[in-house]
């Protein structure tokens, strides 16, 4: 349930509702807001727990029932847009805000390469993988601590901050001590124990959607998340699997009016695995800026040809610069730049 304060509600006031809720059994995560405390009151209510035992308590408005399964991803837990803030970059604003490099970290040339075509083209964000979950065994991985290494030392020589997957719990106070924005894939969306994990280190996070998965899930991936204290927590659409044999993936353009309406996260879009095919990147990319999404995350390689991971979809960095020129029209017709 939600209890909503007074404006005027004191510390101690809403220290009692939170008091309550302990006692009762529950646990309780606090939105402070500009002009209220809105607290959300997560456990099973049951008939011997009414919305009355928060009602009467001092500095109370109102208590009324969270309706969707998600909580704390929830527009009824918080009714403002949240910014997560990288570097003083901020997500969900109106800047629609571009992460771009390659699929993984093959070495220094190549990551210092895109990292540079990154940055002179306009991006914000470096992206790189140096932890890779792949559908064959077989396949290239990853450097895993040393393709950190060289996030870091780019993200050093050209100013720019970088985001990268984390696969397994045990990694992620690794990844953490390299990575601005830690990455949750499409595969590990459901995957609970990093999710609990990476909600501890209340360090920005960006969760993809899995191909398989509605948005109701994929918001309750969220609030694993955000119940374990962190609220710096990005979605990013990435297609869903259907029968379509045309594109990788089918991008689900309908979520990112959907997410705006029900949860109160920002949301960003990957029109490279969507596509699968770097012909088709620019369209979905600029698809998803006027759809409203508040960013996008594009691969980028200065070889696509000698890619180890996803070459076919990624863009070389003459490519990207055409599209980010695109996408400044594109984003000043909704009212954003990039």
């Amino acid at each position: 349930m939600i209890v909503e304060m007074r404006p005027s509600a004191t510390k101690e006031e809403i220290e009692d509702v939170v008091r309550k809720a302990t006692s009762l059994g529950f646990s309780s995560h606090l939105n402070m807001g500009s002009n209220k405390v809105v607290i959300a009151i997560l456990g099973e209510i049951t008939e011997q727990v009414p919305e009355e035992s928060f009602t009467h308590l001092p500095g109370v408005i109102t208590v009324a029932q969270i309706c969707t399964p998600y909580k704390l991803s929830s527009r009824e837990f918080k009714s403002e847009d949240s910014l997560v803030s990288v570097d003083g970059i901020e997500i969900g604003g109106k800047r629609v805000v571009v992460m771009a490099g390659p699929c993984a970290v093959e070495n220094e040339e190549q990551i210092m390469a895109a990292a540079k075509a990154v940055k002179q083209a306009g991006a914000c964000i470096l992206r790189g993988g140096a932890f890779k979950t792949r559908t064959s065994p077989f396949s290239f991985s990853g450097l895993g601590e040393a393709g950190l290494r060289l996030l870091a030392e780019a993200r050093e020589r050209f100013g720019i901050p970088v985001i990268t997957e984390v696969t397994d719990p045990r990694d992620v106070d690794l990844v953490l001590r390299y990575a601005d924005i830690l990455q949750v894939g499409a595969r590990n969306m459901q995957n609970f124990a990093l999710l609990t994990e990476i909600g501890r280190s209340k360090h920005p996070v960006l969760l993809k959607r899995n191909f398989a998965s509605t948005v109701t899930e994929w918001l309750l991936a969220a609030d694993y998340l955000m119940k374990g204290g962190n609220n710096r927590v990005i979605l990013c659409e990435r297609g869903v699997r259907n029968f379509e044999d045309h594109s990788r993936f089918s991008l689900d353009i309908c979520s990112i009016p959907v997410i705006k309406r029900f949860s109160h996260l920002p949301i960003i879009v990957d029109p490279s695995h969507a596509a699968g095919h770097y012909l088709l990147v620019p369209a979905v990319a600029k698809a998803a800026v006027a759809a409203g999404a508040d960013g996008l995350l594009i691969e980028v390689h200065p070889n696509p040809c000698k890619a180890l991971v996803d070459g076919p979809q990624s863009l070389t960095p003459s490519m990207l610069t055409l599209l980010m020129e695109d996408l400044k029209s594109v984003a000043e017709a909704v009212g954003r730049y990039i």
